[in-house]
């Protein structure tokens, strides 16, 4: 005798199965009718038929990583800024001072970063430039 949960199951089943069978179909034609060829650059890495001109393993300074992370962090302040001036009338005065105390912290989050130099890496750059030049050569 079929339950009730046996019965609201079967749809899941019939989909599960034909997902399965069209990606097997896909794999096998692509595998049956794709390009078989076997040239030296092939198996490199960035395959497009150009020789490598240097090595890729570079070495950056965290510094660039650090920048790209504040980027992101103050990207998604402004959002949350932008937000709140969407909704700056229904938010009313409690907004208003909640929105000023997130940038009051934002801008000591600012002064702080500036204080311990984590924005400062423009003659290291240059050095990590040179290299690159030198590496390629």
């Amino acid at each position: 005798m079929l339950t009730i949960q046996a019965i609201k199951f079967w749809p899941f089943l019939i989909y599960a199965t034909a997902v399965l069978v069209i990606v097997g179909i896909m794999i096998g034609l692509s595998h049956i009718l794709g390009e078989k060829h076997k040239e030296k650059l092939t198996d490199e890495p960035f395959e497009s038929g150009i020789h490598p001109t240097g090595n890729a393993r570079l070495r950056f300074s965290s510094h660039f990583y650090l920048l790209a992370i504040f980027f992101v962090i103050f990207d998604l302040d402004a959002v949350f800024i932008m937000v709140w001036a969407i909704s700056f009338r229904e938010s009313g005065v409690a907004g208003y001072i909640g929105i000023l105390v997130f940038i009051g912290i934002l801008i000591a989050v600012l002064i702080y970063e500036i204080g311990i130099k984590a924005l400062d890496f423009g003659p290291k750059g240059k050095i990590i430039l040179k290299n690159k030049n030198r590496l390629s050569k």
